[in-house]
């Protein structure tokens, strides 16, 4: 049960993190906001980055609620989403 937790934490930072990357990286007026595109791809991420994380930083313990696991979420979910706002940007 401690990892479907973890997997739905990850779930929610993901989706944190693309709606933050939304206001940090402005796209002009005339383009719409992406925003549900951003919340899948964040949730997304997460999941992906937070199971690379557990593999491959926890060896003794491996639980979806670790250092390991948080960071690779945020990391990888921070990476994808930045490079497709960033990707938006460059199109239009």
């Amino acid at each position: 049960m401690e990892n479907w937790i973890g997997v739905a934490v990850w779930i929610v930072v993901g989706v944190s993190i693309g709606l933050g990357m939304k206001v940090v990286v402005r796209l002009d007026e005339t383009s719409p906001g992406h925003t549900p595109v951003l919340c899948a791809l964040g949730a997304f991420a997460a999941v992906i980055g937070g199971m690379l994380g557990v593999g491959i930083l926890e060896f003794d313990r491996p639980v979806a609620l670790s250092p390991g696991g948080m960071a690779g979420a945020v990391a990888f979910a921070a990476l994808m989403t930045f490079v497709y706002r960033w990707g938006i940007t460059r199109l239009t």
